[in-house]
């Protein structure tokens, strides 16, 4: 234990100066993107807290990168390629994304962003010799007349041209540690005698002449990946600039990678690299990464690069609720709820001169309170990334428990964007937040097959049940609360919320976590379409989905554990074969 802090202490005493090029805009403004491909839009910003938050990048190392001028991408994309990128249809193939919910402006604004970080990385490194980190970057799918697979344009490729152009001759090293092939890199900089490009992937797409390329078995674990890395690194030229692609989609369980890494394997393939490259102008850049952990192996990178260190990050951490209890803190009870100050209007009420306004939630918060907070963690201007604006924020007391309502305007319409119903009861004896109904709702999306609807939807999502649960929660802790509860309808909606909440009743959570288990191999719209079309059996026989009381305790939990386990034992669930329920 000593020797683990002493290193840690030793790593921020010799802390290397990393740059850190990041922009909050570098979240896709695509409300579908984590539901249907697994992708984590707030990898950059997870990565950019987590970094800054221990001090492994101190805040003056941050950078704000510009967007790239069209002039800078003309040097390597053809203009048919780049005039494309204004259309929806266009963006939402190389994104996988419906057109129908796309900002094409915001997101070209992210793409450019992302691409002049790294050619503004590429240019700091140069000239200081100083590592640099690009928190979006590593587009090697895109060639010079062609896009796809998320990448849109090379901004690699772009970097290079760039720093050419402005008299640099040196040996340039591609290191792509991305899970797939860098097709479009090799395509780009063919014709550049002097780039060397070195892939470890795990998808064979055929030969790619140009590319020292290694094609690792599926599944491939740490050590074997590890050797492979030290051959590769022995066959490499020494670079005068090097860009590494240190993809996160090497890790077990990758839905878009075939390789094995764990966590730490994914760091001390970082390490390696960042050693050999010790003193060489350099830029990182993040890849692929399609699973909840993707962000740790981003952020792992900025740690092995600035610190040279091994250190996990740990288990239970959860940047986004850290970032908003810290958000919270800063936010005071005038801010948020009544002033007890009173008014004429309240005078006018305690007469009977006029209604009774519903003008507190919960009996604390006020609307304009509740829209300074969505304000100040963000939601409003992620809205307003998906084409929103003028947001209303109402309180009434129709239907079950006090009705929140959230609307915007879009294209002179106003829409219905999130609406919740929440009551405060008591649950194991405890007094709890209790949600009776939770709706994000993004109407100027439209179901399709690249986003069929999942059972109960009326519209597709938002993209922002974490940010929603988080904040609920966050709202049951002011309140003095000691949990939030909900009732989930579907199997999606407790598999959602799965990481923070259990059902109360404990052999009912063992049965989930049975169901779970066994519909692994399943996406999550396969899964919870056969649940709710009664196609799976639980030991052989039909499986109604059961809508019991899930709770995220704030506090200690006063329930009794221990049975889950043994109920998650004893029951096996199966898909009933077709035309049989």
């Amino acid at each position: 234990m000593l020797g683990r802090a002493l290193g840690r202490t030793l790593g921020f005493l010799f802390r290397r100066p990393v740059t850190l090029w990041y922009d909050p805009r570098y979240r896709l403004p695509l409300s579908g993107v984590e539901g249907q491909i697994g992708l984590e839009p707030r990898r950059a910003d997870f990565a950019a807290w987590w970094l800054t938050g221990t001090g492994a990048v101190l805040p003056g190392r941050v950078r704000a990168p510009p967007r790239v001028a069209l002039e800078e991408l003309a040097r390597v994309h053809t203009p048919r390629l780049l005039e494309s990128l204004g259309r929806p249809e266009a963006l939402a193939g190389i994104f996988g994304a419906d057109p129908g919910e796309l900002e094409a402006d915001e997101l070209l604004d992210t793409i450019r962003l992302a691409c002049g970080g790294t050619l503004g990385a590429a240019r700091e490194t140069l000239r200081s010799s100083r590592p640099a980190l690009n928190l979006l970057g590593g587009f090697h799918h895109a060639a010079p007349d062609a896009a796809g697979g998320f990448c849109p344009v090379n901004d690699v490729a772009v970097a290079v041209a760039a720093v050419r152009a402005e008299g640099f001759r040196g040996r340039v090293v591609v290191l792509d540690l991305d899970a797939h092939p860098p097709d479009g890199l090799v395509a780009c900089l063919r014709a550049d005698p002097r780039v060397f490009i070195g892939s470890l992937s795990g998808s064979d797409w055929g030969p790619l002449p140009g590319a020292d390329e290694t094609l690792l078995p599926e599944g491939t674990g740490d050590e074997a990946y590890l050797e492979a890395l030290r051959a590769l690194l022995r066959r490499a030229p020494y670079p005068a600039l090097a860009f590494v692609i240190a993809g996160g989609d090497v890790l077990a369980g990758d839905r878009m990678g075939r390789l094995g890494l764990s966590l730490r394997g994914a760091r001390r393939r970082d390490l390696l690299v960042a050693r050999w490259l010790d003193g060489v102008p350099q830029v990182w850049l993040p890849g692929g990464g399609y699973t909840r952990q993707a962000w740790r192996v981003l952020a792992g990178s900025g740690m092995a690069v600035a610190l040279r260190s091994l250190a996990a990050i740990p288990r239970g951490h959860d940047p986004l609720s850290h970032r908003f209890s810290g958000i919270s803190a800063q936010l005071s009870t005038a801010e948020l709820g009544e002033t007890g100050e009173l008014t004429s209007a309240d005078l006018e009420e305690a007469l009977g001169l006029r209604p009774t306004r519903q003008r507190l939630l919960l009996g604390f918060y006020t609307a304009s309170g509740l829209e300074l907070a969505l304000h100040r963690y963000g939601v409003l201007q992620q809205l307003a990334r998906l084409g929103y604006g003028d947001f209303q924020v109402a309180f009434d007391t129709g239907g079950a428990g006090e009705r929140i309502r959230v609307t915007g305007t879009s294209e002179g319409q106003r829409h219905l964007l999130v609406e919740a119903a929440l009551e405060r009861r008591r649950c194991l004896g405890v007094p709890v937040l209790y949600i009776h109904w939770l709706s994000l709702r993004n109407p100027r999306a439209h179901f399709s097959e690249r986003r069929p609807r999942l059972p109960g939807q009326e519209a597709p999502g938002l993209g922002l049940a974490r940010e929603a649960g988080t904040m609920l929660a966050l709202m049951a802790m002011r309140l003095g609360l000691a949990g939030v509860v909900f009732r989930p309808a579907h199997y999606h909606s407790a598999y959602t919320a799965r990481h923070h909440f259990a059902f109360v009743d404990q052999q009912r959570q063992g049965r989930f976590e049975a169901l779970v288990r066994d519909l692994s191999h399943l996406s999550l719209l396969e899964a919870t379409t056969l649940v709710a079309e009664g196609r799976v059996l639980m030991n052989g026989a039909p499986y109604a989905w059961e809508a019991d009381e899930m709770v995220y305790w704030l506090r200690e939990s006063p329930a009794e554990e221990g049975e889950a386990a043994l109920e998650r034992d004893q029951v096996a669930f199966t898909v009933a074969p077709p035309g049989v329920a």
